[in-house]
Order: C-alpha cells, then sequence, then structure tokens
C-alpha cells in the first residue's frame, strides 16, 4: 500500500495493520487472563461451559464494556455523578465484577473505593465522614467495594459495634442517602446473592490456590461459620434499607459469570446515556530537527531480556 489517503493521513501498510490487530487482540488477553485465573481456581473441578457459551459470554461483556465507555463519556459529558455499591458475602463476585466495569474506563472518571478497617482516629468520627471525603465530584463514577453498610453486617455480626450504634445507623443512613440523592448523587446499591454451596465451593478454591490464599482472612473464615447469623442480618438491612430514593437490587449470583452480565446490562439501565459525539481526532506530525541525536541507554539501566 502507497500513497496517502484521507488527505494528508498516510495509508497503512500491511505491517500496521497487523500490528494494529496485534494490539486489539492483546486488550483482549486481559480479560482472558482473568477467565483462566477463574477456570484454573474457584472453577476447578465443576463442570466447564461450552466453548460457545464462552464465545456467547466473551461477545456480550465486550459488548457491554462497549457501552461502559459511552456512560463514561456521558458522565463526563453532562457532570454526572454515579455512587454504586456492591455488597455481598465473602466471595460472592463483588470483585470479578468491579474489575470487568473498570477494565476499559478511565480510572481519573471511574475509580475504585475500598476501604481497610478503621483506624482509632475514623472510629472517633461520625460513621459515614470517612466515606464523605469519597463522594464523587461532576463527571466521575465511584464504585464501594463494600460501604457504610459494614455497619449492617460484619460490625454487628462480629461484634464490632454496639446495639446503639447498629440501631443509630438504620435511623441515620436513610436521610443520609436521601441527602445524597437530593444533592444530585445518583445512588445505585447491589447486594450479590450466593448460596451456601457456592460459598464454600469458592472457599474451598481460595484455600487450594495459592494466588488466591490472600483473599481468605481470618474475617472470612469466621464469616463462614457464622453463615445464619450474616443471612439474618442481610435480610434486616434490605428490609429496613430498601427506600425508594435508594433502592436495593439482587443480583443472583452463583453463575459469575451471567452475574457479571447481568449487573453490567441493569447499571447501563439505570442511567439515559447516549453516544457523545466526538470530534475526529487526527494524529500530527513529529516534527524533526537536524541537530536532535537520541542518546544511548546506558547498558547497565537495561531490563534483562529474559523473554
Amino acid at each position: 500500500m502507497g500513497g496517502s489517503m484521507n488527505g494528508d493521513i498516510p495509508a497503512r501498510t500491511d505491517q500496521q495493520i497487523a500490528q494494529l490487530r496485534e494490539d486489539l487482540l492483546d486488550s483482549m488477553d486481559e480479560e482472558f487472563e482473568l477467565e483462566m485465573e477463574d477456570r484454573l481456581g474457584e472453577d476447578a473441578g465443576r463442570p466447564g461451559a461450552s466453548a460457545s457459551s464462552r464465545i456467547h459470554y466473551f461477545r456480550e461483556l465486550f459488548r457491554l464494556q462497549g457501552e461502559l465507555v459511552k456512560l463514561q463519556d456521558w458522565v463526563v459529558a453532562t457532570g454526572h455523578r454515579v455512587v454504586i455499591i456492591f455488597e455481598g458475602r465473602d466471595a460472592a463476585g463483588k470483585g470479578g465484577v468491579i474489575k470487568r466495569i473498570t477494565q476499559r474506563l478511565n480510572p481519573r472518571v471511574c475509580r475504585v473505593v475500598a476501604l481497610p478497617a478503621p483506624n482509632d482516629r475514623e472510629r472517633t468520627q461520625w460513621y459515614f465522614q470517612r466515606y464523605v471525603t469519597h463522594l464523587p465530584a461532576g463527571g466521575e463514577i465511584v464504585l464501594l467495594d463494600r460501604s457504610w453498610y459494614n455497619r449492617a453486617g460484619v460490625e454487628k455480626v462480629m461484634g464490632f459495634c454496639s446495639d446503639e450504634q447498629y440501631e443509630a445507623f438504620f435511623r441515620d443512613v436513610p436521610e443520609f442517602e436521601k441527602m445524597l440523592v437530593r444533592n444530585g448523587i445518583q445512588l445505585i446499591k447491589y447486594w450479590f446473592s450466593i448460596s451456601d454451596e457456592e460459598q464454600h465451593l469458592r472457599f474451598m478454591g481460595r484455600i487450594h490456590d495459592p494466588l488466591k490464599q490472600w483473599k481468605l482472612s481470618p474475617m472470612d473464615l469466621e464469616s463462614r461459620r457464622r453463615w445464619e447469623l450474616y443471612t439474618k442480618a442481610k435480610e434486616v438491612m434490605l428490609e429496613r434499607t430498601h427506600i425508594p430514593e435508594s433502592p436495593w437490587w439482587v443480583v443472583q449470583a452463583d453463575d459469575k459469570k451471567k452475574a457479571r452480565l447481568n449487573c453490567i446490562h441493569h447499571l447501563l439501565g439505570q442511567m439515559p446515556y447516549h453516544e457523545i459525539e466526538r470530534p475526529a481526532i487526527v494524529l500530527p506530525q513529529r516534527e524533526r530537527h537536524e541537530d536532535y541525536k537520541r542518546q544511548a541507554v546506558p547498558v547497565d539501566m537495561m531490563v534483562p531480556a529474559i523473554y
């Protein structure tokens, strides 16, 4: 291919086309790596999905991720503010769907907040105070990997809060969330629901996978023993905090792939986004100067090319 096309834009050579195709495939490899992590880890030993169902999964996932990019552009263009809460039992798949949502998005627009246990100073603050600092500005999406609902779940079950603090939370949280919504923040809340048997299977997968054992904290193991207490706490939480301004949405998550697709599809339906027209992007010609000479990097600074 020679000459030029589209004015000053040079025609792409076969080598450049091949490189663009390689870059596209490389961008997909990250999702394939996550898929292999699932299949070799928590999914090991269970009946495998057919090749056609995996192809359908990837096709739908990439399509939905394309829509998420459009949603991101709309959020930036309109100055919309969104908080998305992900709650659920340990190993319910919250982290997996968060990874797929953020995978193709700009981290300056869509960011994940996963706070550790409060320190001594934070324990003396207003309960919601440390979350307020992470709320979005205009044109931002914040994903809360666990949230202020820790008080209604793990803190209640593990005895980390008093009965008075627990009741105060249920008295305050509806007003707090209504205040956020009145201020223009859209609040979306997801609960990922898995069965007793499925959580047991996923925990066993993590126990036997050295790459995932870090995911199992002593708190996670204790939560397994207190399954019924967590169930009761979840039921109370949903009943007392399911309000019109910020309702709960329950994601059936025994099938991780379907849960991801269903959650992302539902999320896209929660905002009236549309494709934002972008100006055409033209790569400028690189300036070249006769007196410029690129300096060689010293050999002892180079990372060894082992691969």
